[in-house]
């Protein structure tokens, strides 16, 4: 394979995983944005969303039953960790991580008690390949990354095309204002911490038969996903998807020349410059 095919092959590669870490980051974001949590535990729901997508497909024999019914349910869990751990304390931020940091061990240590330490596949749900640059270039990555832009779609149509996204933008915006014109804060906390938690999970049911499944892959993907709401700008939506794009284009070219560890330094050197030129990110405004 020449460097040109190569080139266009890990692009193709780096623009589908950055659309997955788009939706994983985009939920971060949403969570930060509106209820200015970081939640350390963020990485560990898509890895749940990966591990339940694997338990579904076990028992139904359908990758399409667990992409609907995967996020759900771990949006729900998400509800139930917004409405038991952090509403008391969610104006406390330190106390916030910390809580978030103890759900992420819970729920690691309930995986590998229940799914084991062993790395696990998913079968692609169909085989096929298209011609992309003389070569035949797997059919289901094209899928997640159409699929991820779907989503990416049907979220921003719900900030901005519906009652409850106005509201959540306007919590976002100022929560004592919002609070002051009668909109219920408290339902578009959990609501939004249940949204944040589902795309997580949608991210993780689209990269498991893409990627390894085991109970500490959301330790790998959470400092990507916070590198990327740091350089789009905190609680920027914008800024993460752009920013996430970059990564992920940055991390399959860079995979054609050198090792994966360099390409991780070389992101973090790109992350670096970035804040030294815009300490407030790519979309953040200052103060």
């Amino acid at each position: 394979m020449d460097w040109g095919s190569a080139l266009v092959l890990n692009g193709a590669n780096g623009l589908v995983w950055g659309l997955i870490l788009a939706l994983i980051a985009l939920g971060l974001t949403l969570v930060f944005g509106v209820i200015r949590i970081i939640n350390v535990a963020h990485g560990d729901l898509y890895m749940l969303g990966a591990v339940a997508g694997w338990y579904v497909i076990g028992y139904t024999l359908n990758f399409w039953i667990a992409l609907v019914i995967v996020p759900i349910i771990v949006a729900i869990v998400g509800l139930v960790m917004e409405r038991s751990v952090l509403r008391p304390i969610e104006d406390k931020a330190i106390l916030t991580i910390i809580a978030t940091f103890g759900v992420s061990m819970v729920l690691q240590q309930t995986v590998l008690a229940t799914f084991g330490g062993a790395p696990q596949r998913i079968e692609p749900p169909f085989r096929a390949v298209v011609e992309l640059y003389g070569y035949g270039y797997d059919m289901f990555r094209l899928f997640v990354g159409g699929f991820s832009i779907v989503a990416i779609v049907a979220l921003w149509l719900f900030l901005y095309r519906t009652r409850f996204g106005t509201w959540v933008r306007a919590v976002r915006q100022d929560r004592e204002l919002a609070l002051g014109v009668g909109i219920p804060t408290n339902r578009v906390y959990a609501v939004t911490f249940a949204i944040g938690s589902g795309l997580a999970a949608l991210g993780g049911v689209l990269a498991a038969p893409i990627v390894a499944l085991d109970f500490q892959m959301g330790i790998d993907i959470l400092p990507s996903a916070l590198m990327v709401v740091i350089i789009g700008g905190l609680g920027s939506l914008e800024g993460s998807l752009v920013a996430a794009l970059i990564l992920g284009e940055m991390e399959g070219i860079a995979s054609v020349f050198v090792t994966p560890t360099t390409a991780k330094i070389l992101q973090l050197l790109t992350m670096s410059v970035i804040l030294l030129a815009r300490p407030q990110g790519l979309f953040g405004r200052k103060g």
